[in-house]
């Protein structure tokens, strides 16, 4: 146990020593250059982290192990949970059935075609397959954090996930701004999105919220509509998380009764209950029973946790565990990538159209 008399020293000293990761990595987000790409804190942690586990590991008290792994998987689900003070159901209903729509049809479509050729074409296993899939169908570093509990995957294949989720985020996010300008804006029949269009396209296909939030800052004269939009319908898609990750449990289940991994045990249903504890504290926050101010220190606090975890689970990634994988992984995240740009489009001018 990591509190047991035994440990408990070595796991206090862990998570201290995870936290100060974490503040270095919150400290870099906010420096000029970096806060002008919307790279976020979490991706930086995971970043220093995977230079630590690289470099300095065998440097520090291996006791401290029983802290990192608390701070990547205990920790990781309370900021999960503590996730949904960022979204409110009014929110959702703000958008419409267009941007619900768009979300719901991206996020499973994506999730499906990222699992899918992740196995069955480059050969990669079933849980950095749908690790991938999931951060390029939810939001993100957060969705692969959020996954990869129910999966119960090891920590490098949550790295290579997350780093599939940054390296084509950040493609996401400067090559946007230029489709709009120079053919999406100016275009005429089915090339044309007005900017709400424009804003449900940005929140249902790019990864992280802060690439969301970027695209519009990026164009120059963008109506706040288009902003308030591409945000709203991302926050869908966040709040699709907890669907999404009942329902991969449920399917996990099943595939392991159907294999007879269970050795003949009963097979129990795999319920993300961080996830179902996620929905009711965004139906708590849709409420306004807590004031602003104090709801926005809590997600700033969530924010650092979620940092904490990212740090934590780099510090698990040993890079001679990736050998093997070779570039099935970007292969994989850039068939998604093609199909969430192209795709997406498609899916969002032809909704908007209709609606």
């Amino acid at each position: 146990m990591a509190f047991s008399p035994a440990n408990r020293k070595g796991t206090i000293n862990g998570i201290i020593f995870v936290a100060i990761f974490a503040i270095a990595a919150t400290a870099i987000s906010k420096l000029g250059p970096v806060h002008a790409l919307g790279i976020s804190p979490l991706v930086i942690g995971i970043v220093l982290g995977i230079f630590y586990a690289n470099t300095l590991h065998s440097k520090i008290p291996a006791a401290w192990g029983s802290g990192i792994t608390f701070s990547g998987k205990k920790i990781l689900r309370f900021a999960i949970v503590v996730y949904g003070f960022r979204i409110t159901f009014q929110q959702i209903m703000d958008v419409g059935l267009e941007g619900f729509l768009v979300s719901l049809i991206m996020l499973s479509t994506t999730f499906i075609l990222g699992t899918y050729v992740g196995q069955k074409f480059f050969g990669m296993d079933r849980d950095t397959s749908m690790l991938t899939a999931s951060g390029a169908s939810v939001c993100g570093a957060a969705a692969v954090l959020a996954t990869e509990p129910v999966l119960k995957a090891e920590d490098y294949k949550t790295a290579v996930a997350v780093s599939m989720v940054v390296l084509f985020g950040t493609i996401s996010m400067f090559l946007y701004p230029v489709l709009y300008a120079a053919i999406i804006k100016p275009a005429t029949g089915f090339l044309h999105l007005d900017p709400q269009a424009f804003g449900i396209y940005v929140g249902g296909t790019i990864h992280e919220v802060a690439q969301v939030v970027a695209v519009p800052a990026s164009i120059p004269g963008a109506p706040q509509d288009m902003a308030n939009t591409a945000v709203i319908v991302k926050m869908t898609r966040v709040i699709m998380i907890a669907p999404l990750l009942i329902v991969l449990g449920i399917y996990l289940s099943m595939q392991a009764k159907k294999s007879g991994t269970h050795n003949g045990e009963k097979v129990k249903l795999v319920i993300p209950w961080f996830a179902v504890y996620f929905i009711l504290v965004a139906g708590f926050n849709s409420l306004h029973l807590i004031p602003q101010n104090i709801v926005d220190i809590i997600n700033q606090i969530d924010t650092f946790l979620l940092t904490m975890a990212m740090t934590a689970l780099g510090m698990g990634t040993i890079f001679s565990k990736f050998k093997g994988l070779g570039l099935a992984p970007i292969y994989t995240a850039f068939t998604m990538f093609v199909w969430l740009v192209v795709g997406g489009f498609i899916v969002t001018k032809t909704i908007t159209s209709i609606l």
